[in-house]
């Protein structure tokens, strides 16, 4: 039986005139698109045209929340109230909802962004409080969480779907951790080495961290990056060595049945 993966990329974080990489060419690439809600990036004219590509390149939605940070991107920390941020997920996922209506696409699955997406995947206060908003708008999505993080084990418990994931241009400690942006070799730019690493990741289950040793890394999609210098060149090259040994690439939560 032949191995697949999903190949996942932040789309929608343009605003008007400001744009923020190239969305069309990335969804030529990937099976599944987190695809900004408005309040950390994405401006509705500008999600809506995401929305619209997507569906023509028969890609899968789902709803990249994050803090109401427009000015920080979605990357600064913030210690929100429990009920707050659950409103704040319910009111992105069900903006998503709309405009991919529209668009004639479906709302699949959540993957929280930035600051929000560390931070819920070891703090059990901001986490439940997500889980709940998801739940209550729409208990068939699934959560998209950083791979080995107790984040995984506190939604299956609530009741969610959950796909664990890697990235694709980042270094890992052998503990299974991401390296932190902070030191050197923490993110990769050589799209041949990195394509290479997926392929560990997928034939081995696991890269070779920073020290050398191998780790051991479950996860069921790839997060390929569409924002950075260089970044559409490594998605490419991702796809193309998957696709030379054969390994399928596809969306992890396909249309409901």
């Amino acid at each position: 039986m032949n191995k697949k993966i999903d190949l996942n990329s932040d789309l929608g974080e343009s605003f008007g005139q400001w744009l923020m990489g190239n969305d069309e060419a990335i969804l030529g690439l990937v099976s599944s698109a987190n695809i900004a809600c408005g309040f950390h990036a994405g401006s509705p004219d500008g999600i809506l045209k995401t929305l619209i590509a997507a569906k023509k390149h028969g890609v899968t939605v789902g709803a990249h929340v994050g803090y109401p940070d427009l000015v920080g991107f979605g990357r600064r920390n913030m210690d929100i109230a429990s009920n707050e941020l659950t409103a704040d997920v319910i009111y992105q996922i069900g903006a998503l909802q709309g405009l991919a209506k529209a668009a004639g696409t479906e709302v699949r699955y959540v993957k929280p962004h930035g600051a929000l997406y560390n931070t819920i995947a070891h703090d059990k206060r901001q986490a439940m409080a997500v889980i709940e908003g998801i739940l209550a708008i729409d208990s068939h999505l699934t959560l998209v969480a950083l791979a080995g993080a107790p984040l995984i084990s506190w939604a299956q418990e609530a009741g969610l779907n959950v796909v664990a994931e890697a990235f694709a241009d980042r270094a890992y400690n052998s503990d299974g951790t991401l390296v932190s942006r902070k030191l050197a070799g923490a993110v990769l730019h050589d799209p041949e080495l990195v394509a290479k690493r997926m392929l560990q990741l997928v034939n081995d289950g696991g890269v070779i961290a920073i020290d050398g040793q191998f780790t051991p890394i479950e996860a069921g999609s790839i997060c390929v990056h569409g924002d950075s210098p260089g970044a559409l060149e490594m998605a490419a090259k991702v796809r193309e060595i998957f696709e030379q040994q054969g390994i399928n690439i596809c969306g992890f939560a396909g249309a409901r049945g």
